[in-house]
Order: C-alpha cells, then structure tokens, then sequence
C-alpha cells in the first residue's frame, strides 16, 4: 500500500510550499484561475518571525480553490500545518518532528497534546511518532520530517543517515534512529529502518548565491551555506518514485538503489541538477503534493 491520507478534504492543509519554484506557482495559479503570486504558501514559512519570504495571503485560498475544482468536501482549520511536516502510512501513524511542530511560529497557543489531538482528529491518524529535529541546516522549514524520514510503506521507514560521526547530521540520525528503532506504529508494528545516506555534505558556491535573486523580499542565499539536501525528499507517484540527484559522484546512484529496494515495484527516476531546487531550500517532494486517490465510495457531491 502507498503511503497516503486517510481523510481526502485535509489537501487543504497539505500543499506544499513550494519555495523555489515561482515560475511553477505561476503556472499552478493561472491554471485554477488566482491572479496572484506568491513565494510561499504557508504563513510559517514567510512573514516576519523566523520566515523566508513575504506573506501573502492570498496563496491561502489555494487550496479552496483547488479542493472547489476538484469537487471535494473541504475541512476547515486553523492550525498552522504545511504538507512537509507530516509524513503518514495511510493505517494510522503520523511522523513528525517537534523541532517543527512545536515552533513557536507555528501554533504557540497549543500545547503538543493539543497538537496531536488536531492530527488525530484532521488526518484520522492514531498515533503520531515525534523526532526532535530534522535535518542538520533545514532552517527554511525549521526541521520538516520530509528531509528527515519518511515512510516507503506501513512498518517501514527510510531515514537520512550519515556515516560520519563528525558530521552535525550523524547526531540526529542517531537520535532518531533511537526514537524509531524503539517505537512501534499504530497496529503495534516494530518498524523496519533503512538508512538513506545524505550527499556530501554540500555548500552553497559563490557562483550559485551570486545567481539567486537576492532582491530583499526573501531570506539570504550566502555563499558557505550548508544546504538542507536529502534523497528522503522524494515524490511517490503512480508507478514512479521520482528522486533528487545532487552530482554526488558517490551517494546519487546509492539512493536510487536502495530506493529501488524500497519500492521494487515502482520505477525509480532520479531528477539531475536538483541542487539547484535545494539553492531556494526543500527539494522534489517540497515543491509537489500528491493527490489522493478517491475511494470508491466517496459521496459525490452536486
């Protein structure tokens, strides 16, 4: 079973903010008819505190509008929750990092036991699984688990890990490592963890930060930035497992194997040059958001 979410209205809630891409907001916007463009979909990842880009509030009607399109029973929220920070099995478990959830930018007002209620509640999931942190220099996001972990199925995890014990990242995969390897998901099913080994580590060149469009609007691009990249941060389409490639000479072709392991049964795409997504932060599965299939009992509405 592919991962997915057990309550079709809550795409509201689940558009990725897509913080690189403008030129794919623009198009996403003229094709369900909003003039308006923005940089960033989700408040927490614009605005004043701790943000990256401007808020506009508009790109929040999005999802109304797509949800409105489609034809699809909608449920209204307020809480403050972008696809990227959450991962689901689709039988009932969550994953998800405190380091992003309990932010403060996100939800101050409610308290982690509220916070999983809400989850419980709007994805109809029963249990969540909560990892400190994500990824080492993941600030655009503030430590989304889709750079962090993931599910491949129900029972198993893919988790970014590094060999080196000098690098920041090896004591967060460590850490979660712990976290998951004593846990066990909403049937009482001990997880399977396959370690997905970060690039690099890669830094941002002076070439590259020269070549992002700095114009003030947005978060810094500084040369000797270590970038957020990740192979976790993959797209699961039908039949496809769509993977970034960052030039790594070395751990490129390793994640495509060991995602190949993961999902025999898909075709594993990796996707050249996604360095240059990850320039802007996030990567393939920031700038997409799946669309669940709809059961085959879904009320069909007038």
């Amino acid at each position: 079973m592919v991962p997915g979410f057990e309550i079709l209205g809550q795409r509201l809630l689940l558009i990725k903010a897509a913080q690189v891409q403008v030129l794919k907001h623009q198009r996403l916007l003229d094709l369900i008819g909003i003039s308006t463009v923005g940089e960033a979909l989700f408040l927490e990842l614009s605005g004043v505190d701790d943000g990256c880009y401007r808020d506009w509030s508009l790109d929040l009607q999005v999802a109304r509008k797509i949800l409105s399109t489609e034809r699809l029973p909608r449920f209204p929220h307020s809480m403050v929750l972008e696809g990227g920070s959450i991962h689901v099995d689709g039988e009932g478990t969550c994953l998800t990092t405190e380091e992003c959830l309990l932010n403060k930018n996100r939800n101050p007002h409610l308290t982690k036991g509220q916070i999983e209620n809400e989850l419980k509640a709007y994805l109809g999931v029963m249990k969540i699984i909560w990892l400190p942190r994500g990824l080492f220099g993941d600030d655009d996001t503030n430590g989304h688990i889709d750079n962090m972990c993931c599910f491949s199925k129900p029972g198993v995890v893919l988790l970014s890990w590094t060999d080196d014990e000098t690098d920041p990242q090896y004591e967060r995969s460590v850490e979660a490592l712990t976290i998951l390897s004593d846990a066990t998901d909403a049937r009482g099913r001990k997880l399977q963890i396959i370690k997905l080994h970060v690039p690099g580590p890669l830094y941002m060149t002076e070439e590259e930060a020269a070549g992002v469009n700095q114009d003030g609007e947005a978060k810094p691009r500084l040369a000797g930035t270590r970038l957020a990249a990740s192979y976790v941060n993959f797209y699961i389409a039908n039949g496809g497992i769509i993977t970034p490639q960052f030039g790594d000479k070395k751990w490129d072709g390793e994640a495509v194997r060991v995602l190949s392991q993961a999902f025999p049964n898909y075709e594993v795409v990796g996707i050249e040059r996604a360095r240059e997504i990850v320039l802007g932060g996030g990567n393939i599965h920031c700038i997409t958001q799946q669309q669940p299939a709809i059961p085959t009992n879904a009320a069909k509405l007038d």
